[in-house]
C-alpha cells in the first residue's frame, strides 16, 4: 500500500489551539484576499465550489497559486458531480504543479451547489466512488469509469509525475456522511459541527462565520449586519430548502418568503433564494437581516476579541485542528485582519 493511499490512521487528539484558515468565493477578489491572508499567518484558502453563485474553483487556485508563496490552498469544497473524475484529477495536477505540496482537496456532497440548479445533493455511495476514482487516478492506476479504462497518461513535464499525493478530505454531515469519511480513511474533514463520532483522520477543519464586534458594537450597527448578515440569511435559505414553511417562523420570514413567491414561479425560486451565499446581504434579504435583532449575535462566530479566543481554545479541546472562518460583507480585507487578530490572542 502506497504511504499516500486513503487509509485509515491512527487517532490524534489535538488539544492545543487549532490552527486558523479562511474560505471565500472563487472570483476577482480572491486572490488578493489570498494575498492578504498570507501576511495575516491565515494556514489556508479554501473556496467554494458553486458554479452557479461563483465563477470556476479551479482557474481561482492557479490564480492564487501564483500570486502567493506560502498560503495553503482548499477546495471547501468540491463538487464530484461537476466534473468527471479525470478533469478533477488533471485540475489537481496543474495545481500541485504550480504549488507542491500546498493543495488539499476535500469533497462534499454539493448541498448549495445543486440545489441552486435544481438538483438535489449528491448521495454519499457517488461520492464516495468518486473519491476512491481521482485517488486512484493521482496514483498512476487504470481505473475503469463509466464503463471505460481511465488512466493518467500525461507524458513528462505535462503533469506532475505520478502518485500524486495531494491529500483528500472530505465534508461529512450526518450518520451516512461520517461512515464515508471512515470507510474512505481521509486525511482529514471539513465540518460545520466539531464531530461528536470517532473520526480516525488527523485533520479536523471547522467551517464558521460571524464578525469580530469592534468596541461598542451590537446589532444595531450597520456593519455588523452587513458582515454577520450573509452568514444568517444563508441559515434562513437553508430552511427554505428544508422546510419552507417553517421559514415563516424566523422574523421578518414571511413577508421575505412572500416577496420570493411574487418574485420568480416555484420551479425557478431556488435561482433567487441562494444568492449572496455567505458573502453579501442581498436587497431581497435585508429585511430579515435587520429583524434578526440579537439572533445576528448568537448566529455563528460573532463576538468581541476575547470571545472569539476562547471559541478558538474550546475547538481545540473537541478535537478541531482548523477553524476555517468564512468573512463577509464589503470590507473582506479588514474582517480578515479582525479576525487574524482575534485567533492569535
Amino acid at each position: 500500500m502506497r504511504k499516500h493511499e486513503l487509509s485509515p490512521t491512527k487517532k490524534v487528539l489535538h488539544m492545543a489551539r487549532p490552527k486558523f484558515s479562511f474560505a471565500c468565493p472563487p472570483g476577482l477578489q480572491s486572490v488578493e484576499h489570498s494575498q492578504i491572508g498570507e501576511e495575516l499567518g491565515y494556514e489556508r484558502a479554501w473556496l467554494f465550489d458553486s458554479p452557479s453563485l461563483y465563477t470556476d474553483i479551479w482557474i481561482s487556485l492557479a490564480r492564487i497559486a501564483d500570486a502567493t508563496e506560502r498560503i495553503g490552498l482548499g477546495t471547501g469544497v468540491a463538487v464530484p458531480s461537476m466534473r468527471h473524475p479525470m478533469v478533477t484529477a488533471s485540475a489537481i495536477a496543474a495545481i500541485e504543479g504550480l504549488a507542491p505540496g500546498r493543495l488539499v482537496v476535500a469533497f462534499g456532497t454539493g448541498f448549495t451547489a445543486r440545489v441552486t440548479m435544481g438538483q438535489k445533493p449528491m448521495t454519499w455511495k457517488a461520492l464516495t466512488e468518486y473519491t476512491r476514482q481521482v485517488r486512484k487516478l493521482l496514483d498512476g492506476d487504470v481505473v475503469e469509469i463509466d464503463g471505460g479504462a481511465c488512466q493518467m497518461i500525461h507524458v513528462e513535464d505535462l503533469a506532475p509525475e505520478r502518485p500524486i499525493a495531494v491529500p483528500l478530505w472530505v465534508a461529512p454531515s450526518g450518520p451516512k456522511g461520517m461512515r464515508a469519511a471512515r470507510e474512505l480513511g481521509v486525511d482529514g474533514v471539513l465540518v460545520v459541527t466539531p464531530p461528536t463520532e470517532p473520526l480516525d483522520c488527523t485533520h479536523r477543519g471547522l467551517l464558521v462565520f460571524g464578525t469580530v464586534l469592534r468596541p461598542g458594537e451590537d446589532e444595531t450597527y450597520q456593519r455588523v449586519l452587513a458582515a454577520g448578515g450573509p452568514g444568517y440569511a444563508t441559515s434562513v435559505h437553508g430552511l427554505w430548502e428544508l422546510a419552507p414553511d417553517a421559514v415563516a417562523s424566523v422574523p421578518g420570514g414571511a413577508e421575505w418568503h412572500e416577496r420570493v413567491k411574487a418574485e420568480r414561479p416555484e420551479a425557478e425560486r431556488h435561482l433567487v433564494v441562494h444568492q449572496g451565499h455567505l458573502s453579501t446581504v442581498t436587497d431581497r434579504d435585508l429585511d430579515i437581516v435587520a429583524a434578526a435583532g440579537k439572533t445576528i449575535l448568537e448566529c455563528g462566530w460573532t463576538g468581541d476579541p476575547q470571545s472569539i479566543a476562547a471559541r478558538m481554545d474550546e475547538a481545540g479541546e473537541q478535537g478541531i485542528t482548523e477553524v476555517v472562518y468564512t468573512p463577509a460583507g464589503p470590507d473582506v480585507p479588514a474582517e480578515l485582519e479582525a479576525f487574524a487578530a482575534a485567533a492569535q490572542a
